[in-house]
């Protein structure tokens, strides 16, 4: 089964040819980091005409590259939430377009499922159950997975998501957007003990909280003006490494579950791949990673995803499928 994959939720055009939801044929991604870095963040309406502009041609090219025609499609599958909801009816409006053409099979994605969908591409071999921790630009979410299509979120950021915690900091530090990766190569050459960041909600229940991390690094600023941009770095990184490190591995004990899956942006960091997996498996867990391409946004997730849903679980959407910015992983299938 050939799957089109179509991924708009933010700032990345997104488009994947997969083969029977695991054999990748073409993953491209149209990157907007270069329209919105002027503005320091995601403008909404930029994003959806950008898009617009965009998506049409990522689709020609994506089965040009996998020497298919349209008639080649089998089944269509679109993020359809959470996101940016001008963003979302671009994805979902086209994916119509092209499920009414062809007469195949819809199926909408939840942007936050494709993510856990990332273990699933790169360690096929390791299933369910496991404690996926979804950490991006815009979600930070703890959630048990017995089983492939039944997810509970356990646990979550109240404000900030980690990812934009990072970009807020980048911020301040001039750093232009998106900061992350730009934090990650400063922090290699600062000490993390350097500055006392604090570790907000450390040791209370499963939930975190990132946005008094950042109003501690204003502080900090105002005070200390002249600390080097490396300490700042690697000491703010090493804060939000040690709150999702200890939020996971207890959130893994509470609900037994015997290994840690780390999905999102945020798991490309070079900071978090070296030390949560000590920190995991000297308290007797397993961790993975998916390969840092699957990390960000990405259609080949939603392809995936989508054809887990079809296939295995019997489930296809109508044209009518509207985007919903504010859709719940907790309890969706």
């Amino acid at each position: 089964m050939i799957v089109l994959g179509i991924e708009t939720s933010c700032d990345e055009t997104a488009v994947a040819v997969v083969r029977d939801g695991g054999e990748v044929l073409v993953n491209l991604v149209y990157s907007q980091a270069d329209l919105h870095a002027r503005y320091g963040g995601v403008v909404p309406e930029a994003a959806s005409r950008d898009h617009l502009r965009k998506l049409p041609c990522l689709a020609q090219e994506a089965l040009a590259a996998a020497g298919l025609g349209w008639d080649g499609i089998d089944l269509v599958g679109v993020t359809y939430g959470p996101g940016l909801i001008g963003p979302l009816l671009v994805g979902v409006t086209y994916a119509a377009g092209v499920v009414l053409a062809r007469g195949v099979p819809l199926v909408g994605v939840n942007h936050l499922a494709a993510h856990l969908f990332a273990h699933r591409l790169g360690w096929p071999e390791v299933p369910p159950p496991f404690l996926g921790v979804i950490a991006s630009g815009g979600h930070t979410l703890l959630v048990a997975v017995p089983r492939w299509g039944e997810y509970r979120v356990v646990g979550g950021t109240r404000d900030d998501a980690a990812g934009e915690a990072l970009d807020k900091f980048g911020r301040l530090l001039g750093l232009g957007y998106p900061a992350g990766p730009r934090i990650d190569a400063l922090a290699e050459e600062g000490d993390p003990g350097a500055v006392p960041f604090p570790r907000p909600m450390l040791e209370s229940g499963l939930d975190m909280s990132f946005a008094g991390l950042k109003t501690a690094a204003v502080y900090w600023l105002r005070d200390h003006p002249h600390t080097p941009a490396p300490d700042l770095c690697a000491a703010y990184l090493e804060a939000v490494v040690d709150l999702l490190t200890e939020k996971a591995i207890r959130a893994a004990r509470r609900f037994s579950l015997p290994r840690i899956v780390v999905v999102g942006g945020v798991a490309a960091n070079r900071r978090l791949r070296q030390v949560l997996p000590g920190r995991v498996r000297e308290r007797g867990f397993e961790v993975h990673f998916p390969p840092p391409e699957l990390c960000t946004d990405n259609a080949v997730i939603v392809a995936a995803c989508a054809h887990h849903r079809f296939v295995e679980l019997g489930h296809a959407d109508p044209l009518s499928l509207s985007p919903d910015p504010n859709l719940s992983l907790d309890g969706w299938a």
